[in-house]
Formats: structure tokens, C-alpha cells, sequence
């Protein structure tokens, strides 16, 4: 019997090229640690919508809740623009994420030393070592609020519950607690009530983690925080609209999108871990996708998931090596090796 069972959802565009490299370093990674990996295949997004009619189907669902942790690749693409909303492949990662309670996602943003010239921020603004978590709450909020339309208007609910916020907050607390003990929480409590009510919350949760200082800042004045310094945040708590910009925007700072990984988390052990880049169709079946991201994510199963801190350090190590001469086209520079998709996952295999 193997020591974990993983969930493959490999999504649509590109998903099953960078899930398939990222099962490759998993398997290396089992092997030099001494554990076993168990995988089983699920349909997720387009590819469900196309199969079953469904972009979420329950057997998908239950396969999720019987493994120890869920690989995701990306979902969506034009192909199914004309779906109704509620039919989208974007509602199946919606559901699945409410399916499984997983509210709290972890989007760390590292600048890797070879990537640096990737970045548009200048060297002495990024410094040696940016490294940023965002936790963004991810089953509440505008996302999953009340919604509708009528032929000259749309709307959608912003909604958060004290318990909500509490249980977010206490996420990115822990988070702090193992970090730099510095926490910055994001809202528009200038604006909008409901993030009246993040504030007052994340305060009152704060009197729990009295080592850890805690400030806050609206969401206009972090996003360009973040571009004019960077260094200023350890962990970022937010919402889950804002969360979502925020992490996109951090992850340019880190040189490419290509290279940020997430995890989604629920209040055990059960995650789910994804790039937070998009499915792009346009270099689907080219060879020459970024695999890091979902590797990296990989990395971040190991350490929240399967309790393999060694594993995930390695892996993380190894891709730090392999950039030092070999980029993918998205970050390739003149005078590096460039290298497809399949390429990049062996080498990292070979660096671990």
C-alpha cells in the first residue's frame, strides 16, 4: 500500500504537460526519500465539461476526498466561452475548492538569484531575498456571494463572516509565527463594511499572537507598495478578490508567473496545489510550457501536505540549480541553455 494517495487533475491547455512533470520530480523525490506515491486521474474544468457535460462532476469530488492531496494543472481556455456562467470550467474550480473546505490558499512569492534579471523591479529594490506569502481567503467573499442580472445591470455580493475572517486570520497568524513575525493585512475598510468587520476581527484575533506585529493597509496602497518596496512584507492576509490580484501582481515582481505556486489548504491535512498561472491554450501541445510552477507547487504538497520537509527542500534546491543555466522560452535569457517542457522536468530529476 502506498504511503500517500495523490489526485491528478490535469485540467485543460497545458495542465497535463506540467502535471506530467511534476508526477516525474514527485516520483523522484519518493524514491531518494524512501516513500510511495499512489496517483489516480480525475476530470476537472473543460475537459469534464466536454466528458460528462459538467465542468465539476461527483466522482471527481469524492476521488479528492479519498486521497491524501490533489495536483491540479489549470482549467478554462475559449473554447468554452459560450458555456453559461454556473457551466464554466472556472465554476469546477470554485466547486471543488468549496467541496473541500479548502479556504485558505498560500501563495508564496520568491525571486530566485538566477531569476532576478527576469523581474521589471530594479536589483535594489527586490534586494538578495524577497520572499512574500500572500494567504488569501478563498471560499468566501465576492467570489462566492450572492449574484445576478437583469437586462441593464449585474451585481455581486462581497459577504464575510466574523467566523470567516477568524479562521483566515488565525492561518496567516501560525504563518507569521514560523516566519519574521510580521503580518500585514489587506482590506478597503475606508470603503466597504465588510472589510470594516476584516479589520476588527484580525484585531481581535491578534490578541492571541502578541510576538507577532500586525498593521494594516488598504488594498490600493499595498498594490503599489509592493512595486515601491517589496522587502516591507513577510505575510500578506487578505481577501479573496484582493488576494487574487495582489499574488498576480507579486508574482511579476518575482520575475514570471510561470514561476508561482500555490497551495490550498482546509482545516486539516487535505490540500489542493496548482500554479496560479492560467491554461494557456495558445502553447498547449508545443512542448514549451513552464513546469516549475506546478513542480514548486509539488514542493509545497511535501511540506503542508505529506509532512516530507527534506523533500520539499530538495526540490526546491534542485530548480534553484537548474536555472542557473536552462530556461524554458517564457524566461529564457541569451547565453542560457533553452530548454522545452519535458527537458526541464528531467533536469530537475537529475538535480535531485
Amino acid at each position: 500500500m502506498a504511503d500517500y494517495k495523490i489526485t491528478l487533475l490535469k485540467g485543460d491547455g497545458i495542465g497535463p504537460e506540467i502535471v506530467d512533470q511534476a508526477v516525474k520530480v514527485l516520483d523522484k523525490a519518493a524514491d531518494k526519500f524512501g516513500f510511495t506515491v499512489e496517483y489516480d486521474e480525475a476530470l476537472l474544468g473543460g475537459c469534464a465539461i466536454d466528458a460528462t457535460g459538467v465542468p465539476l462532476p461527483d466522482e471527481t469530488v469524492a476521488k479528492c476526498k479519498a486521497s491524501d492531496s490533489v495536483i491540479l494543472g489549470a482549467v478554462g481556455g475559449p473554447k468554452w466561452d459560450d458555456q453559461p456562467g454556473n457551466n464554466r470550467p472556472e465554476a469546477g474550480l470554485l466547486g471543488i475548492r468549496g467541496a473541500l473546505g479548502l479556504f485558505a490558499n498560500l501563495r508564496p512569492s520568491v525571486i530566485f538569484g538566477p531569476l532576478k534579471s527576469a523581474s521589471p523591479i530594479k536589483d535594489e529594490i527586490i534586494g538578495d531575498n524577497m520572499d512574500i506569502m500572500i494567504v488569501r481567503e478563498l471560499t468566501g467573499g465576492i467570489y462566492f456571494g450572492e449574484r445576478g442580472k437583469s437586462d441593464d445591470a449585474a451585481w455581486d455580493t462581497e459577504k464575510y463572516s466574523v467566523a470567516e475572517i477568524e479562521r483566515i486570520a488565525r492561518v496567516a497568524f501560525d504563518m507569521a509565527m514560523k516566519r519574521n513575525k510580521k503580518l500585514t493585512s489587506v482590506d478597503k475598510a475606508n470603503v466597504l463594511e465588510s472589510s470594516r468587520l476584516w479589520r476588527k476581527t484580525v484585531i481581535e484575533v491578534s490578541k492571541d499572537y502578541p510576538e507577532v506585529e500586525l498593521n494594516h493597509m488598504y488594498v490600493d496602497n499595498c498594490a503599489m507598495q509592493l512595486v515601491r518596496n517589496p522587502k516591507q512584507f513577510d505575510v500578506i492576509v487578505t481577501s479573496n478578490i484582493f488576494g487574487d490580484i495582489l499574488s498576480d501582481e507579486a508574482s511579476m515582481i518575482a520575475g514570471s508567473i510561470g514561476m508561482l505556486a500555490s497551495a490550498s489548504l482546509s482545516g486539516g491535512k487535505l490540500g489542493l496545489y496548482e500554479p496560479i498561472h492560467g491554461s494557456a491554450p495558445d502553447i498547449a501541445g508545443l512542448g514549451i510550457a513552464n513546469p516549475l510552477a506546478t513542480i514548486l507547487s509539488v514542493a509545497m504538497m511535501l511540506r503542508y501536505s505529506l509532512n516530507q520537509p527534506e523533500a520539499a527542500v530538495a526540490i526546491e534546491n534542485a530548480v534553484a540549480k537548474v536555472l542557473v543555466e536552462n530556461r524554458t522560452p517564457d524566461i529564457f535569457e541569451e547565453g542560457l541553455n533553452k530548454v522545452t517542457c519535458s527537458e526541464m522536468g528531467d533536469l530537475v530529476c537529475q538535480a535531485l
